[in-house]
């Protein structure tokens, strides 16, 4: 196999990863929408990476993670939120935080974690509140 052939075969298999990840997003949104979230952003980028979803529970700001795989064969899809993910993920969720003036704002995080099979019509989700704890120094808020 030549260098051009791997290359397009390895586009294409970007490409149906990325467009996963989209639609794992795009279910999650409607999944938290039914049940009266309300959405204020969409793969808000940082310095240190993207919060996928921000959204508001009552009073709470949530920070959602979404995590999209076609089956559990390399583990559940939560897993992949990791010590390392949750610490990157705490930092960019205090940056929004502060760069919104909302610190006095009560926030957790969530993951909803999608299994979507490529022969399947609709994907199995399962939303995890409070997923993980704020870690890192000098945390300012619950």
């Amino acid at each position: 196999m030549g260098s051009a052939s791997l290359l397009s075969r390895l586009r294409i298999a970007w490409r149906r990863y990325r467009s996963l990840g989209a639609s794992g997003e795009r279910a999650a949104e409607r999944y938290l929408r039914r049940r009266r979230y309300k959405i204020v952003a969409r793969r808000e980028r940082g310095r240190l990476g993207e919060l996928d979803l921000v959204a508001v529970d009552g009073r709470t700001i949530v920070f959602v993670e979404v995590k999209t795989r076609r089956s559990r064969r390399a583990g559940h899809p939560a897993e992949a939120v990791g010590p390392q993910k949750q610490q990157r993920l705490t930092r960019l969720a205090l940056a929004y935080l502060k760069r919104h003036e909302l610190l006095e704002y009560s926030s957790r995080f969530d993951v909803l974690a999608i299994t979507w099979p490529a022969d399947a019509r609709n994907p199995t989700i399962e939303h995890i509140k409070n997923a993980f704890e704020a870690v890192g120094r000098g945390q300012m808020f619950n």
